[in-house]
């Protein structure tokens, strides 16, 4: 391989890897609302517990161990707020491909609180059905975390046109007959025209007013990058379903 061409390659890899990136921080700022709406309940717990202790401190006996049991909800609701912030941080901090071993279900139970609170804010319900036994892969967390996380957004954007009371995403994970591990995310929405499934996973194809249409590309790329797959198919009896097949480690 000549100089140039080792040029260009490096060249595309940067630009594939900020690629990603911009389409991890704007699928973020998407869910921006929600997360707001998430911590608005454990700053308000602790404003009021906080308060309590005042009252408390200011009767003429009071109850020390009323106070301490205030102080004690106050550092909960407080380690609550930092796990949430933390965990949307993590979406957003670039990583290298390099992987460690990773149990995909727990690496899905890290995404629970901000899952749970996207389905509140698109007045849906959302179900884990996560299958044990699947053992370790090798792979990067945060970028496995964004492609989940980016499939669940577009999973409950599709479900806003659907009957309140009616909308659901369900979460599931299962080993295929060749071993590989499999992370489905289904709707029961409209699902999507074949029209627009035939160039879902082209970058800039999107259905979105306010979407960059980087997201599904940029996460079959980092599919790809663990040996793995991204793809569709319609959900039945209504709705998508995304899959995402890793690789088992005898197959990499």
């Amino acid at each position: 391989m000549n100089q140039r061409n080792i040029y260009l390659d490096e060249a595309n890899r940067r630009l594939q890897e900020r690629l990603m990136h911009v389409s991890r921080l704007a699928a973020v700022g998407e869910m921006a609302a929600g997360v707001a709406h998430e911590l608005n309940q454990p700053l308000a717990a602790v404003a009021n517990y906080a308060q309590a202790c005042e009252r408390l401190l200011g009767l003429p006996d009071p109850d020390l161990e009323e106070v301490r049991d205030a102080l004690r909800q106050i550092t909960a609701q407080a380690v609550r707020a930092g796990d949430i912030i933390s965990r949307l941080r993590g979406l957003t901090r670039p990583r290298d491909s390099l992987g460690e071993l990773t149990d995909v279900n727990a690496l899905i139970r890290e995404l629970a609180d901000l899952i749970e609170s996207d389905a509140r804010v698109h007045e849906s319900s959302c179900r884990f059905e996560l299958s044990e036994g699947l053992g370790p892969l090798t792979l990067d967390r945060a970028q496995i975390q964004q492609v989940v996380f980016a499939l669940v957004r577009n999973a409950f954007e599709a479900l806003d046109e659907c009957p309140l009371g009616s909308r659901e995403v369900v979460i599931g994970t299962a080993r295929a007959a060749d071993g590989d591990v499999l992370i489905e995310v289904r709707d029961n929405g409209p699902g999507i025209s074949p029209e627009i499934a035939q160039r879902l996973f082209d970058p800039f194809c999107t259905t979105k007013t306010a979407g960059t249409g980087l997201g599904l590309a940029s996460s079959r790329t980092i599919a790809r990058t663990f040996g793995g797959t991204l793809d569709h198919r319609p959900n039945r009896p209504s709705g998508a379903c995304f899959v995402l097949r890793l690789p088992s480690p005898a197959r990499r």
